[in-house]
């Protein structure tokens, strides 16, 4: 948008008081520290009323441009835009319970393997259809499954494998991928915290059949709320499309007819032959599209990216130095080896022995002004939610209730600078000292 259109909607006095929201500085010891956070400016919100002077407001231009974009940057066929990232998690899931995947279609009752150390809109999908998941336990320092263990996990009911980038480290790809093969299974890569990370080269997010991605303002880039469900498969897609727009078995976009030509004219399911090929349904879905404003400021978005990518690696890195000191307490974060990740956070796990107690130095830093989070739900299983869920364990969870009891992560967003850090690693000496 032109910056002539932009002064005819703002007045001088609104956009000078927009430039400095979108430019607030985060002062050390004077500021909250967030651990997430966003990093949005004038071009993105101007973006965003652009869409809304279209008067469109579903989804519409700015969707299909960004779903074009957004499949391009991992190197997919397509991408489908939604309204979160948990829904994204939901519709590829769902995608592979369709009928028209025959017997390898997923049924009440299969086994899913996946991880209990994690967010729960991974498992969440699982149960909620009917399935089992099989929790293996994680490795440390990567956080990420125990990949070696996969092939012992596998049953005859085995059909999925549903796993997450541990805070944007890929997971070993290698492994899954060939297991995945061997026994014909499906795999889902949830990629939400992990965009823009690389495993010998290739982007996470375009190995698995299906992949999600959300755009929540604490991830790599934002559109509010959103996310994607990245796909290679043309018939994965047109089932995906369909369980995302209520489950019709109709593909036209939004305000277009006929697209197939034949609306009226097709026998589907019992209907009568010629029923209008808009309202027949091959599947109980849902309606998790986007509106068009949230893609808008998705595509402005999407242009800086690599930019906000590599602010992250370099926070870790920063990060990293700052925390090697301090080795003896602590199990800092590593890659998996042959990949470069797109860190979402810095995870710290108190060594066996050390006389912390987690819960105490997250305080401290809270009051200090430091945002900390845990790694979401820790061991899933001992969730009140899930008390009553069917799943199966393999082996132990050792390291997942290591990581509920003595873990947590710092930020490593782009808005963070040096100075930060240094204010980090003070706090953290303090009270590594009081002790």
């Amino acid at each position: 948008m032109s910056s002539t259109i932009q002064s005819s909607i703002l007045t001088q006095e609104a956009q000078e008081k927009l430039r400095q929201k979108l430019q607030r500085q985060i002062i050390p010891g004077e500021h909250y520290i967030p651990v997430t956070g966003k990093i949005i400016d004038e071009q993105d919100i101007m973006m965003g009323v652009e869409s809304v002077l279209d008067a469109w407001l579903t989804a519409g231009r700015f969707a299909t441009q960004f779903e074009r974009e957004l499949a391009r940057f991992f190197g997919s066929r397509f991408s489908l835009l939604v309204n979160s990232g948990s829904s994204a998690n939901l519709l590829a899931f769902y995608t592979l319970t369709s009928p028209k995947l025959g017997d390898r279609a997923l049924k009440p009752g299969d086994e899913v393997i996946s991880v209990a150390a994690g967010f729960p809109t991974t498992v969440n999908p699982i149960i909620q259809f009917g399935c089992v998941p099989v929790f293996l336990d994680i490795d440390i320092p990567t956080y990420n499954i125990k990949a070696e263990e996969i092939e012992s996990a596998i049953t005859p009911k085995t059909k999925a494998i549903f796993i997450a980038h541990t805070l944007g480290n890929p997971f070993n790809l290698d492994i899954v991928m060939e297991v995945a093969k061997k026994h014909n299974l499906w795999v889902i890569e949830d990629d939400c915290d992990s965009l823009g990370a690389t495993y010998k080269g290739k982007k996470t997010g375009s190995f698995g059949d299906l992949a999600t991605v959300s755009f929540y303002p604490a991830h790599h880039i934002t559109m509010g709320e959103g996310g994607a469900v990245l796909i290679n498969n043309a018939k994965l897609k047109k089932i995906a499309e369909s369980f995302r727009d209520w489950g019709r078995d109709c593909w036209c976009e939004p305000g277009k007819d006929n697209t197939c030509g034949e609306r009226f004219c097709q026998q589907v399911g019992d209907m009568p032959f010629g029923y209008d090929h808009k309202y027949t349904y091959s599947h109980i879905g849902f309606n998790l599209k986007a509106t068009d404003m949230q893609a808008a400021i998705g595509v402005s978005q999407l242009k800086k990216v690599d930019h906000f990518i590599a602010r992250r690696r370099e926070n870790f890195e920063m990060l990293r130095n700052k925390l090697k000191p301090f080795e003896e307490h602590f199990i800092l974060p590593e890659a998996t080896p042959n990949s470069d990740p797109s860190w979402f956070g810095f995870l710290i796990t108190i060594r066996d022995g050390a006389k912390i107690n987690r819960n105490e130095l997250v305080q401290h830093l809270e009051a200090n002004k430091i945002g900390t989070r845990l790694l979401f739900g820790g061991n899933l299983i001992k969730q009140a939610a899930y008390k009553n869920s069917r799943y199966r364990i393999l082996n132990t969870l050792d390291n997942t209730d290591k990581v509920m009891n003595d873990a947590f992560w710092l930020g490593v967003w782009p808005g963070l600078q040096e100075e930060h850090y240094d204010y980090m690693q003070e706090q953290i000496d303090t009270f590594l000292k009081a002790k």
